[in-house]
C-alpha cells in the first residue's frame, strides 16, 4: 500500500473541525432573502431586495469560507478561485434565454444562491472524508453547479422574475404549435354576425371600461361556457372583434403573423405574413401591440416596426411601412409594442419614444416627432380644457402633441426608465402617469392665458403598477400594487384596500362596479369595483400558462388568449 494513499482529512490530523455554522447560516438567510421574501411579499422591492440579499450572500460565503472556516489553506483559496472561474467560464456558452434573462442579470441572480446551497452541502456531507476524496467532491459539486446552467434554457418569467426552466434541447411550444397547425384557412365573406365589437386595445375608449353591459356573476351556478379553444402562436397582442371575425396578431416561426378567426368556432379566417420575427427572453417571441379596427381597414404594428394597413375580409394588403426606419427610432429591448391609434384622418403609432402619423387611406407619412427617450407605451387621444391631444408617456415623463401636426402642447418630466402602462384621465381632467417602483402621479393640466400650465396634486405609492393597466372609477382607481389588486382614492392617493394576488390585466364593467380580472396565471375572477373592501365574487381557470394578454368582452363573448392558446366563453348577461 502507497503511503497517503488513505490520508485522513487535515481536519482528522490536526483535531480541529471545519467552523461550519455560519456557512450554513449564511445560506439559509440568503435562500429567505433571495427566495423566500419575494414568494412571500411577491412585489418590486422585495425583488430587488432578494436579488441584492443573493448576490451578498454568495460574497459573505467567500469571506466565510475564505478566513474564518478554518478549512485547509490551500482548500480554502483554490474552492473560490475555481467558483469564479467556473462561472465566468459557464457564462460564455449560455443560452441566449439565461445570458440576456432578466436585462443581462439572470445567470448572476440564479446561478450564485445555487452555488452557494451546493457548497454548503458539500461541507456539511464530506467533512469527514479524507483529502482526496473530499477535494474531488469539490470539484464535482462547484462543476455541476455551474455547468448544469449549460443544459438549461428560459421559457420566459413571470411579472416577479419566476422563471420557466426547460431543458435546452427540449422543443420549444412554439415548434410544437407550427408542427400540429394544420387548419387551412377559409374566408368568409359573409361576415354578419352576433353584432359584436371591440376596435382594438382595451376596447372603444383604450381605457379597459365597458359601459352598458352587465353580467351574472353567480359563476358557480352560471359559469362561462367555453366555445372553442386553439392552439396559438406565441405573443403578447390582444383581439379586435367585429361581428363574427376577430383579429389578432401572433409569432409563426420566422414569419410576424396577422390572423383573423371565426368568433364563433374559433376556426382560422386567414393569415397575413411578414418575413420578422422579434424574441426577448422576458415574454418570448411574437408582437406585441394590438391590432385596431377603423372602418373597412384593420391597422397592424409589428414588434420589429411593421405597420400594416389590411382588409378586414380577407387580410389582404393595402400599404404597409417601416416605422422603425421612418422615425429611426430604436427597437429596444422588448420591441416595439404600441397598438396603432386612429384619430380622424391619420393613424398613430409609437416607436419607443418617437411618434409617427401617417394617413389612413394611402400610408403616406403626415410628421414624425423623434425623440432619443425610450419606452413601450401607445399613444392616447384625449381632451383638455377643449382641446383634443396625443399623450405618450416614455422614460422621460409625458408629452402632449396636436393630432393634426405633432406640434408639442406641453410636456411633463418625471424620469422613469422602462415605462409601459397608459395614462388614465379623471372626470375633471386630470391625467395620472404611472410606474412601478415610483407609484402613481396626478397631474392636473390647464390653460392659462394661452399657456399649458402643469401641477402635482399628489404622488402616491399606495399602488405600484408595473405592466397592468389601472381604471378610474367613481373616485377611485383600480390596478395592481405588484401582483396584488388595490384601490386608491383619486382624491389624494391614499390606499383604501390591497386584496388578492392576480397579476394580468382588468377591465371595468363600469355599470356593475365591478373588475373582471384576467390573472397572469391565466384566471377569470371577478372582484367589487367599491372602496369598502376588496371582494372576489368568482373565479374560473380560462387557459393554461403565463397570460399578460388584455381580455375581451363583446357582447357576451368573453375571449382570452396568451403565447399558448386562445378560448372563447359565452357570459350570462342579466
Amino acid at each position: 500500500m502507497k503511503p497517503g494513499k488513505y490520508r485522513l482529512s487535515s481536519d482528522q490530523v490536526s483535531g480541529k473541525s471545519i467552523r461550519l455554522l455560519p456557512g450554513v447560516v449564511i445560506v439559509v438567510l440568503q435562500w429567505l432573502i433571495r427566495f423566500g421574501m419575494p414568494a412571500i411579499l411577491p412585489d418590486d422591492r422585495t425583488l430587488q431586495i432578494g436579488v441584492l440579499g443573493g448576490i451578498l450572500g454568495g460574497i459573505a460565503l467567500m469571506v466565510w469560507w475564505g478566513f474564518f472556516s478554518r478549512a485547509p489553506k490551500t482548500e480554502r483559496w483554490s474552492a473560490i478561485l475555481l467558483i469564479i472561474l467556473s462561472l465566468v467560464a459557464t457564462s460564455q456558452f449560455l443560452d441566449r434565454s439565461i445570458s440576456t434573462g432578466a436585462m443581462g442579470l439572470m445567470f448572476i441572480m440564479v446561478s450564485i444562491p445555487i452555488m452557494s446551497l451546493a457548497f454548503v452541502i458539500w461541507a456539511l456531507v464530506s467533512r469527514h472524508l479524507t483529502n482526496r476524496f473530499r477535494r474531488a467532491a469539490m470539484v464535482a459539486i462547484i462543476l455541476s453547479a455551474s455547468g448544469v446552467w449549460l443544459f438549461i434554457r428560459s421559457d420566459g418569467m413571470s411579472g416577479h422574475f419566476r422563471f420557466d426552466y426547460k431543458w435546452r434541447w427540449a422543443k420549444t411550444q412554439e415548434k410544437s404549435f407550427l408542427e400540429q397547425n394544420n387548419e387551412k384557412p377559409v374566408i368568409l365573406y359573409d361576415s354578419i354576425g352576433n353584432g359584436a365589437s371591440w376596435p382594438g386595445f382595451r376596447g372603444a375608449g383604450r381605457d379597459g371600461i365597458i359601459h352598458g353591459t352587465t353580467i351574472n356573476t353567480d359563476w358557480k351556478n352560471f359559469p362561462p361556457v367555453e366555445l372553442w379553444r386553439r392552439k396559438i402562436g406565441p405573443g403578447c397582442s390582444s383581439i379586435a372583434i367585429n361581428n363574427n371575425l376577430l383579429y389578432t396578431q401572433e409569432q409563426r416561426g420566422e414569419y410576424e403573423a396577422v390572423t383573423c378567426y371565426s368568433l364563433i368556432t374559433g376556426k382560422p379566417v386567414w393569415i397575413h405574413e411578414d418575413k420578422a420575427r422579434f424574441w426577448d427572453s422576458h415574454a418570448g417571441a411574437g408582437p406585441r401591440g394590438t391590432p385596431t379596427l377603423s372602418g373597412d381597414r384593420l391597422y397592424t404594428f409589428g414588434a420589429t416596426g411593421i405597420l400594416n394597413a389590411l382588409n378586414p375580409a380577407d387580410g389582404k394588403l393595402i400599404w404597409s411601412r417601416n416605422a422603425e426606419k421612418d422615425t429611426r427610432g430604436k427597437n429596444s429591448g422588448w420591441g416595439f409594442t404600441s397598438s396603432p391609434l386612429v384619430v380622424d384622418s391619420l393613424v398613430v403609432i409609437a416607436a419607443s419614444g418617437s411618434l409617427a402619423a401617417y394617413d389612413l387611406v394611402s400610408g403616406k407619412s403626415r410628421w414624425t416627432v423623434r425623440d432619443s427617450s425610450k419606452g413601450y407605451s401607445s399613444p392616447h387621444l384625449i381632451t383638455i380644457a377643449g382641446i383634443p391631444q396625443l399623450i405618450l408617456l416614455s422614460d422621460t415623463g409625458a408629452i402632449s402633441l396636436e393630432p393634426v401636426n405633432g406640434k408639442l402642447l406641453w410636456e411633463y418630466r418625471w424620469p422613469m426608465q422602462d415605462r409601459i402602462l397608459q395614462p388614465a384621465q379623471s372626470e375633471d381632467g386630470d391625467i395620472l402617469i404611472s410606474g412601478a417602483m415610483e407609484g402613481i402621479r396626478r397631474v392636473n393640466v390647464s390653460k392659462e392665458s394661452g399657456e399649458w400650465v402643469l401641477k402635482e396634486r399628489w404622488t402616491s405609492t399606495g399602488m405600484r403598477p408595473n405592466f397592468n393597466d389601472l381604471v378610474i372609477h367613481k373616485g377611485y382607481v383600480y390596478g395592481f400594487d405588484g401582483l396584488a389588486l388595490a384601490c386608491i382614492n383619486l382624491l389624494d392617493g391614499k390606499r383604501k384596500w390591497r386584496g388578492g394576488r392576480y397579476g394580468g390585466q382588468i377591465i371595468l364593467l363600469a355599470d356593475q362596479d365591478l373588475l373582471l380580472v384576467l390573472s397572469e396565471k391565466g384566471e377569470l375572477v371577478l372582484v367589487s369595483a367599491t372602496p369598502d373592501k376588496s371582494t372576489e365574487l368568482a373565479r374560473f381557470k380560462a387557459i393554461e400558462g403565463k397570460t399578460w394578454n388584455h381580455p375581451v368582452l363583446a357582447g357576451d363573448i368573453l375571449i382570452v388568449r396568451n403565447s399558448l392558446e386562445m378560448a372563447a366563453f359565452r357570459i350570462n348577461l342579466q
